[in-house]
């Protein structure tokens, strides 16, 4: 393998034969050259050119692919529809990996005559691999190897020249496409839209060359101006400012992009952009339209006071530019309004969704809630107001310990059902017992020393010992009460409602300490904690009813009897004891069971019963704010 190097004599004048072999070219292939439109039609062009100019090639092929990455493919072969040999490729990649020209020779000279040679040259734009050019041809002198050589880097300077036009028509589109996703950036960067739109009307005007940018959105049926570039603040009265909103109102009355002064054949109404240009001094003006679909949101007005008319490629890029930022900019504008406008807007698009076409689903909605309103607002149902209940016995008996002294037997507990005259508990009595037998033998010795009185005679003896005879009676009568009373026994039929003797089985026990409570099975009454809010609305004799949360399938009637003046505070909230009896005691019920109680009220209708609380709190609440 030997290499050459055709130096650095570029420009240089073709010799004789090359200015013969260009006098051989055929005229088709000139046009075909010179009216290529892509890199594909290029190089099949330039390579039958070059093939032509040099002569004894065999082969030829230009390989090409993205610059320094590739995937790198042939783009033109000749002769066409041939199959490039191993031998030429692997000279096209010898010429990539060192990056010049390079000559792939037979190594034996006695077979030079009978094989092929190959010729690659890299094809570099601005330091970055593009390609390569390999020809194969048969034997020839290091004179004719140093021409064609030349020849070939010749006709690369064409091919790069090609190369660097397309390169650069790529590079600023994708420059174009890098500079809006910049502009993109700066509207989500940040966090409030007056600021992004004044950053992005700003560089939009540097970007064009403009000497004002304004950006507007409709509100109801006119435009608003929310940006101006190179000014944070502007009287949105002035004359200026209506001039720019009134242009962008006759672009999107005319739902197209409007240049003035107009150098096309559209007959388009710039009466307002002319009166813009006036007011301004603008020698042009060029406004797009934001839109989203179908739905007109505003606009873009771009003014150049020099003169330098808008051409249709900067129009196109202009109306990219707002098809994308413009609904991101929208956005933003939406998210920075107030609260209450956000909610006003939701609803006006709510009732265009009922009044407008098409929606049937929202219509019908709209229509069965318009029927529920009309039924709610007159229609009347039962207003009943509810509260926690519990049963109590309509009477409770309180078993209290008769005498000082200590359990002895427990016979009931609470939830046990008891019969009347049943034992309850026994109270230890032997200290009882013991007193009763000391009182019992002073009374025989005080009885012997009376009737020793009585046979004697002595009338101040006999008194006193009588007195001491009545006092021991009387003593004895009171020990065997407390006797009798200590073993407890149930006044009537009914239930254990609190108490566990049981667990205080020889514990001591205070004369009059509660130890149990007894309700009667066939009485009770109804306990009904209501809020006090709703206090005023209940009356004695009022009915109800009570379901309990142990028979949660039985009704019970109540009648409300007394509605105790009090309050006590629950949860923080305050609530009044009510008092009813029932109109049935099944034998089911127990003391103690809790659930809830409906009192009926009366007639209300639909709708005060299911807002009247809320009207209250509100009404409450603005009374206590009022000044």
């Amino acid at each position: 393998m030997s290499s050459g190097d055709p130096g650095s004599n570029k420009n240089s004048t073709l010799s004789s034969g090359d200015a013969g072999s260009v006098a051989y070219l055929d005229k088709v292939l000139w046009h075909q050259f010179s009216e290529a439109a892509t890199v594909e039609e290029f190089a099949r062009a330039w390579l039958t050119l070059q093939v032509s100019m040099i002569h004894g090639v065999s082969r030829g092929v230009v390989v090409l692919g993205a610059a320094d990455r590739g995937p790198f493919a042939p783009a033109a072969v000749w002769p066409e529809s041939s199959v490039m040999p191993a031998a030429l490729s692997r000279a096209a990649e010898s010429a990539m990996t060192e990056r010049r020209g390079i000559v792939h020779r037979p190594a034996d000279e006695d077979t030079a005559s009978n094989r092929p040679s190959q010729l690659a040259y890299p094809l570099l734009v601005d330091g970055q691999m593009y390609g390569v050019v390999a020809l194969e041809f048969a034997g020839c002198s290091e004179r004719e190897l140093q021409s064609m050589m030349r020849q070939v880097q010749w006709g690369c300077g064409q091919l790069e020249a090609f190369l660097r036009r397309s390169g650069s028509n790529t590079t600023g589109e994708s420059n174009h496409q890098s500079h809006v996703l910049e502009l993109a950036a700066t509207a989500l960067e940040h966090e409030r839209f007056k600021a992004a739109a004044t950053a992005i009307v700003t560089d939009l005007a540097i970007q064009f060359g403009c000497d004002r940018v304004g950006l507007g959105f409709r509100r109801g049926k006119h435009i608003k101006v929310h940006a101006v570039s190179h000014s944070a603040h502007f009287g949105e009265q002035t004359n200026l400012i209506r001039a720019i909103a009134a242009a962008m109102d006759e672009s999107i009355d005319q739902l197209q992009s409007i240049v003035f002064p107009s150098t096309g054949s559209e007959h388009l109404v710039t009466q307002a952009h002319a009166e813009l240009a006036d007011i301004g001094e603008a020698g042009s003006i060029c406004t797009v339209i934001i839109s989203d679909g179908d739905s007109m949101l505003g606009a873009l007005c771009f003014e150049r006071i020099n003169g330098q008319e808008f051409d249709p490629g900067t129009r196109e890029q202009l109306e990219h530019i707002a098809a994308l930022l413009g609904p991101i900019l929208e956005m933003k504008r939406r998210d920075d309004r107030l609260v209450i406008a956000k909610v006003l807007e939701s609803f006006r698009f709510q009732l265009m969704k009922i009044v407008g076409p098409r929606h049937y689903v929202s219509k019908l909605v709209a229509v069965i809630l318009l029927i529920l309103l009309v039924f709610i607002s007159s229609a009347e149902g039962d207003y009943r107001v509810s509260a926690e209940a519990v049963l109590e016995g309509a009477v409770q008996r309180s078993m209290v310990a008769p005498v000082d002294g200590f359990i002895d037997k427990a016979r009931v507990r609470a939830g046990d059902l008891v019969k009347k005259n049943q034992e309850l508990f026994n109270i230890d009595d032997r200290d009882i017992r013991l007193e009763y037998l000391k009182w019992s033998s002073q009374k025989e010795q005080v009885q012997r020393r009376y009737r020793d009185a009585l046979a004697s005679k002595n009338r101040s003896e006999v008194n006193i010992f009588k007195s001491q005879l009545d006092q021991a009676n009387a003593q004895l009568e009171l020990l065997q009460e407390q006797i009798s009373r200590a073993h407890v026994i149930s006044p009537f039929d009914g239930s254990v409602v609190s108490g566990d003797l049981s667990q205080r089985l020889g514990s001591p026990v205070s004369r009059g300490e509660v130890l149990l409570q007894i309700a009667p099975l066939n009485a009770y009454r109804v306990v009904l904690y209501v809020d006090e809010r709703n206090i005023s609305d209940i009356q004695p004799g009022q009915k109800g009813q009570l379901i309990l949360a142990a028979l949660p399938r039985d009704q019970f009637v109540f009648v409300i009897e007394q509605i105790t003046p009090v309050s006590e505070p629950v949860e923080g909230r305050n609530r009044f004891r009510v008092e009813a009896t029932l109109s049935d005691t099944p034998a089911l019920l127990r003391p103690g069971m809790e659930g809830t109680g409906k009192i009926m009220v009366g007639q209300r209708s639909l709708k005060w019963i299911w807002t009247h609380e809320m009207v209250d709190w509100i009404r409450l609440w603005a009374w206590y704010w009022w000044p």
